[in-house]
């Protein structure tokens, strides 16, 4: 019997799930709104403990890692790491973006008796040619490759194949952002990540090399608060924060800027795929994240990517990842999978198939630029 959780670390809300897999029961399935961890963000430690106090001690909790930690024990990572998983400026640490909450967060589990683990990015992991990385950092954070795991899970219990046979291109629409990755032989193999790829719902994506050297040569602070706007809801003008995703996709079927900005996040998930579509051989295009829960857009996502695909006479469904969570999103229930790998319960297999314990290196080493420039964004 194992008992593991995981906790997914949104722009939202972060998200908890845990279970029993030798009874199958839900442990926990619960959102906090992300402002309230930034405020309070030993709130989720709390979380935790109470649950234990309940059903006893989880034999392993995954937790969102920002950027990513090569896999190991919460009590075995050292300073540098957890701030290059979170890295942001002094300025931002002084405005209190939410990434800073989950920095303490991370500092909090690793000084706590909990048998917490810290989860790579994709750009740890050796699956992925070194080649495909260069000048990457943001290929998919942790908690990309929680909704990975749990999707490897999905297909292959649903096509009754095995982990290894697994194969598909994973798109998670996200509130803030849209990330894409891609699965062969169930590996991940290449990702197309939030900040590094196509516009969002609040982020613009990857930008364009002149902005960056405009921006910084005439912001005196550029703030990480930027890489969050210049997506659809910025060219709809509407403040998301105030207009549910559920209306903002029901205005786009009235309101010709708002069906323009909505055109922009099918197209960029379209862009998405079609980037990932050299490196992998897919069975299927997954949706996952906050988008897809809204059936009308998971409608048109659907519709507009067998359009596309269809016109190169590719045969491949779209379907929606499954999740036993009725609360926390998929990334949490993909999480608290990898724990359970880890404490080598029922999933470990696909810890192993995944190459996960293989993870390493640091964020930055695949940058190609002179070290005396790239020696200066070490220091975090």
């Amino acid at each position: 019997m194992v008992k593991a959780a995981g906790i997914d670390a949104g722009t939202k809300s972060m998200d908890i799930y845990g279970f029993d897999d030798e009874s199958g029961d839900v442990l926990i399935d619960e959102a906090i709104p992300r402002d309230l961890v930034t405020e309070k963000p030993e709130i989720v430690v709390e979380k935790i403990k109470s649950v234990e106090s309940k059903f006893g001690k989880f034999d392993a909790i995954a937790i969102s890692s920002g950027y990513g930690v090569p896999l190991k024990r919460a009590k075995d990572a050292i300073d540098e790491e957890i701030r290059l998983a979170t890295f942001v400026t002094d300025a931002d640490v002084k405005r209190r973006l939410r990434i800073i909450g989950l920095r303490e967060l991370m500092f909090l589990f690793r000084k706590s008796d909990l048998n917490a683990w810290f989860t790579p990015g994709v750009v740890h992991l050796k699956t992925v040619p070194s080649y495909r990385k260069a000048n990457k950092i943001d290929m998919g954070t942790s908690d990309k490759i929680y909704s990975t795991v749990l999707a490897i899970k999905d297909q292959a219990e649903r096509m009754g194949i095995k982990y290894s046979e697994t194969s598909f291109i994973l798109v998670e629409v996200g509130f803030a952002y849209t990330s894409a990755i891609a699965v062969e032989g169930g590996k991940i193999v290449d990702g197309v990540a939030g900040t590094a790829g196509f516009p969002s719902y609040l982020s613009m994506g990857f930008m364009d090399s002149e902005l960056a050297y405009a921006l910084i040569n005439r912001v005196d602070d550029f703030s990480k608060s930027l890489l969050f706007s210049g997506g659809a809801a910025d060219y709809a003008g509407i403040n998301p924060y105030q207009l549910s995703i559920e209306d903002f996709v029901e205005l786009a079927y009235k309101n010709d800027r708002v069906a323009e900005a909505y055109k922009m996040m099918m197209e960029g998930i379209i862009k998405d795929v079609a980037a990932l579509m050299p490196t992998v051989s897919p069975r299927e295009i997954i949706l996952s994240g906050r988008f897809s829960r809204v059936q009308k857009f998971f409608r048109d996502a659907k519709k507009e990517l067998e359009h596309f695909l269809s016109k190169f006479n590719f045969e491949i469904d779209v379907v929606k990842l499954n999740s036993r969570a009725k609360v926390a999103k998929e990334a949490a229930e993909g999480a608290a999978i990898l724990a359970n790998g880890i404490a080598n319960g029922r999933y470990s297999e696909i810890l192993d198939v995944m190459k996960l314990k293989d993870s390493g290196g640091r964020l930055f080493d695949n940058v190609l630029l002179p070290d005396a420039i790239k020696s200066k964004i070490l220091d975090w």
